[in-house]
């Protein structure tokens, strides 16, 4: 099998992302960070019961850290990338809900109905059920590996989800980009595995969650996925010059 260098793979991720999306979005980045700073309390709330959920399990992030290290990292992407996709204001705490709980049914032993009430405690009905049904779409199934847990059926319920196929890619963004950086004091090849997972999905990864819609809140936007190559690129590049 031919080793795909740095160059080859850049050029790739410049056709897939630079593909034209079909519709732009009316909110500015300014826009949706003044959502975000008028309902900081409320966010930083939701992000203090994902915290507190995930350590209630002992659940760690590359063994020692805590679950919510990664949590942040996802929700960074929809700091960063959030306005890129979100079509009004009340649709900014199901986001970041969504972002802050999406493994909590998969890993922190929580039913629907648990994300469903802990979401309602923060949210109006209709926000509610669209933050739970975006946690709902990024629990992966029930699997031998990870390729079952992971299939059609679980990337379907992404593109059939507002948001879902955005923060799906928020959450590959943060775990890419913390595998991919270089650690102090640490073998440059540590976490090779999981990095290989991730450079030979991506395409799969990609085309699995966009569902090609018209509707903003479906979409994969160009940015966020540049930013993912980037990871990839300058990992490959490190790789090469090794």
């Amino acid at each position: 099998m031919k080793k795909t260098g740095a160059k080859e793979f850049q050029v790739h991720f410049l056709f897939v992302s630079l593909q034209p999306k079909k519709q732009h979005n009316d909110m500015t980045r300014e826009e949706f960070e003044a959502c975000m700073q008028r309902h900081a309390a409320k966010i930083e709330e939701i992000r203090q019961l994902a915290h507190q959920l995930h350590a209630s399990v002992n659940q760690k992030y590359d063994n020692d850290l805590p679950y919510g290290f990664h949590l942040d990292m996802v929700v960074q992407g929809i700091r960063n990338f959030g306005h890129l996709v979100c079509a009004c204001e009340d649709d900014v705490i199901p986001m970041f809900f969504g972002g802050y709980f999406h493994d909590s049914i998969e890993d922190a032993r929580l039913t629907y109905n648990d994300v469903m009430h802990t979401a309602r405690l923060h949210m109006t009905e209709e926000q509610a059920l669209m933050a739970t049904e975006i946690v709902y779409a990024l629990t992966n199934d029930k699997g031998r590996n990870r390729s079952e847990r992971a299939g059609e059926r679980y990337y379907a319920g992404i593109r059939q989800t507002p948001y879902a196929p955005f923060i799906k890619l928020c959450d590959r963004l943060a775990n890419v980009s913390y595998s991919c950086r270089p650690k102090p004091g640490q073998d440059p090849f540590y976490n090779n595995r999981m990095k290989k997972v991730y450079k030979s999905e991506m395409g799969h990864f990609l085309e699995s969650i966009d569902p090609h819609s018209t509707d903003i809140r479906f979409q994969v936007p160009k940015e966020t996925v540049l930013r993912l190559s980037e990871c990839l690129i300058d990992d490959l590049e490190r790789e090469e010059k090794g």
